[in-house]
């Protein structure tokens, strides 16, 4: 193995042969030596159960045992609730663990700010644990989560399928094979927020519906009415002004678009570019502000400090685009900056469409990682244009991407790390890929499935997507204080800003308590 590689991008073999086959738990050497039988399916429980939770337990209930759910909103997890008839359900995920005996392993798909409460309840108790991107709504929270996974000893994942991507992979070993040379900037960005940002006035305070339990959804988050404002913010019943998708443009609640797409688009520069902890994060601009919800368009500079031979880079993030942020002066008119012919999707195929399938079942849906169409008319206060983060065809493909500017040349990723593709098109002519040094994943699901099994540990397992997702959520302090935040990772602190220090960790209200 090169060093230049560092192991936490490999994956290795799969279970050993000699492991026995047998019903799950059946037999004692196996949980004793913490390995399962490929063939022994794991009894799965799921902390969320509408919305995104149901594509992530559409990905595992297909191998696996689906034994238990838990939502304080029924009526999210109606359709969940139904397919799963003999599952138990709950309103309270902290009684389903409790009384759960049989869980070997926890989805959690949730409103951001419950993320780092149940990962802990689960791993404390010796469940493995898939959690949705961003890992957490804190950084000490992410430093919590990769200490608590080392130290419980479970398998773990964060939700952020690129990572799993075959062109993510191949971004990367065309980096290290110095074909554009060593990268100095990587301009990335997205068309979220899909949802009200920047609002500066508060509908007025509703009747908690009977099937929602509002109490629970809050959960650590300081108290408040429940507000469903209205027809403005309902499409179907599935946006409403907090829940059951709105979450993401609030303070309490969600990370903003940061924390929706930058785990996926700014995976592949995680990977190839070996990024750690920035020196410094700085939101430049910033329009829409508002006194309790994330802008409605920000852009943000996050400076890190040179990786063994690779020099120091800057990596620019744009929101509410719609189309790409940033486009090379000499790259003719009309070809697209992401994907289009020549790009390579499978390695070693060129494709004019996206990457292959990041995992099946329970692939990316065709709408998006939400999985959520942007209302027809739009929402009050949400950026325009795009869509909801649909890959391939017109306009809608440029405004999710990224591009790595190198000393010889520029390279493109898609949302997920897929369509990469040197620029411009007339240098993929005659490329061929660089020999494979990274193992491939072989699914997202299926990735933590086998850890769980004792297998290899997943792609985006703790002690990766923790760092991860640190240095992102820099960026979501960033947007909330005005400067430049020179950051010391080994003492968790801004060293200029005592405010932005306020933000490194949840406020949790009294009854409640993450560990």
């Amino acid at each position: 193995m090169n060093g230049r590689f560092p192991r936490r991008h490999f994956f290795f073999g799969a279970l050993a042969a000699t492991v026995p086959v047998g019903g799950f738990g059946s037999t004692l050497s196996l949980k004793r030596l913490g390995y399962k039988s490929p063939n022994e399916k794991l009894n799965v429980a799921a902390i969320g159960a509408g919305g995104r939770a149901a594509q992530d337990i559409g990905g595992v209930a297909p191998t696996e045992n689906m034994v238990a759910f838990a939502d304080p909103d029924a009526k999210s997890a109606e359709t969940t609730f139904n397919r799963y008839e003999k599952a138990a359900k709950y309103p309270d995920f902290r009684r389903m663990l409790d009384k759960e005996k049989d869980i070997d392993a926890v989805i959690i798909a949730t409103p951001d700010h419950m993320h780092a409460m149940q990962a802990m309840w689960a791993m404390e108790r010796g469940k493995h644990v898939y959690v949705e991107k961003p890992l957490t709504r804190t950084v000490s929270e992410a430093r919590m989560l990769t200490e608590a996974a080392a130290k419980y000893k479970v398998a773990t994942q964060m939700g952020n399928q690129g990572y799993s991507n075959e062109g993510a992979r191949i971004a990367a070993e065309i980096v290290w094979s110095g074909e554009i040379g060593a990268v100095t900037e990587v301009h990335a960005w997205t068309n979220r927020p899909v949802w009200p940002q920047g609002l500066i006035t508060m509908p007025a305070a509703d009747t908690t519906p009977s099937t929602l339990d509002w109490d629970l959804w809050l959960g650590i988050a300081n108290d408040r009415p429940y507000i469903s404002g209205g027809p403005n913010y309902s499409n179907n019943g599935r946006y409403g002004f907090y829940n059951p998708f709105n979450w993401r443009g609030f303070f309490d609640f969600g990370c903003g678009a940061l924390g929706d797409m930058a785990c996926h688009v700014l995976g592949a520069p995680n990977m190839a570019l070996n990024l750690t902890a920035p020196t410094s994060v700085e939101c430049l601009k910033k329009d829409g502000v508002s006194p309790f919800q994330f802008p409605k368009k920000s852009i943000t500079r996050f400076d890190f400090p040179a990786r063994g031979s690779m020099p120091p880079v800057k990596v620019f993030w744009y929101d509410a685009m719609t189309e790409a942020a940033y486009r090379p002066k000499d790259l003719p008119a009309g070809e697209p900056l992401i994907g289009g012919a020549g790009s390579f999707g499978a390695r070693g195929v060129a494709s004019s469409g996206p990457g292959g399938p990041v995992d099946a079942p329970g692939a990316i849906p065709a709408g998006g990682v939400s999985g959520i169409p942007a209302p027809p008319g739009g929402v009050p206060g949400a950026a325009t244009g795009g869509g909801a983060g649909r890959v391939g065809g017109g306009n809608a493909s440029q405004t999710n991407g990224a591009v790595f500017i190198g000393e010889k040349g520029i390279l493109t990723t898609d949302t997920y790390g897929g369509n990469v593709r040197l620029l411009p098109l007339e240098r993929m002519t005659s490329y061929r890929l660089p020999p494979q040094s990274l193992t491939r994943s072989p699914g997202h699901y299926r990735d933590w499935i086998r850890a769980c099994k004792g297998g290899d540990p997943a792609c985006s397992n703790f002690s990766v997507a923790g760092p991860f997702t640190e240095w992102v959520l820099l960026g979501v302090v960033a947007v909330r204080v005005e400067g430049a935040l020179e950051w010391d990772s080994s003492k968790m602190k801004f060293t200029n800003s005592a405010e932005a220090n306020r933000y490194l960790k949840p406020e949790v209200r009294k009854g409640w308590s993450i560990r």
